[in-house]
C-alpha cells in the first residue's frame, strides 16, 4: 500500500457561493480539484438579527489537498479569488497532513511503500 506523506490541506470558508470561483483559482494555480462542504457561520462579521433572532449566515467550506511545493502558489491564488484579504469575506488556513491514502495520482508524487 502507498501512502503520501507530502502533502497539505488548505482549508477555505467562503460566503455561500463563492466555491466554484475558489476551486476554479485552485485547480488554475496547481490544484486537482476540491472538495466543498456546506455549513453556517457565527463569526464577529455575520452577528445580525432579524426580530431579535439571530442569523447564521450560510457558508461554502473548500477542502483542497494539495502536494506541499504547490501550497503557496494555491493559498495565494484562494486569496485572490476569494478576496480574503477583506474583512468579513471568509478565512483560509492550511493543516499539515500525515499521512494520504486513497488518491493514487498524488501518492505516486511522493509516496511511500508499506
Amino acid at each position: 500500500m502507498m501512502i503520501g506523506r507530502d502533502h497539505e490541506l488548505i482549508v477555505t470558508i467562503v460566503k455561500r457561493g463563492w466555491a466554484e470561483r475558489i476551486v476554479k483559482a485552485a485547480k488554475a494555480a496547481g490544484a486537482r480539484g476540491g472538495t466543498i462542504l456546506h455549513g453556517r457561520g457565527v463569526g464577529v462579521h455575520e452577528q445580525k438579527k432579524v426580530l431579535g433572532l439571530p442569523i447564521e449566515p450560510e457558508k461554502d467550506i473548500i477542502l483542497t489537498l494539495i502536494h506541499k511545493d504547490k501550497t503557496n502558489d494555491v493559498l495565494k491564488a484562494i486569496v485572490e479569488a476569494g478576496q480574503l484579504q477583506k474583512p468579513g469575506t471568509g478565512i483560509g488556513f492550511v493543516i499539515d497532513v500525515d499521512k494520504v491514502v486513497g488518491i493514487v495520482s498524488l501518492i505516486e508524487q511522493s509516496g511511500v511503500e508499506i
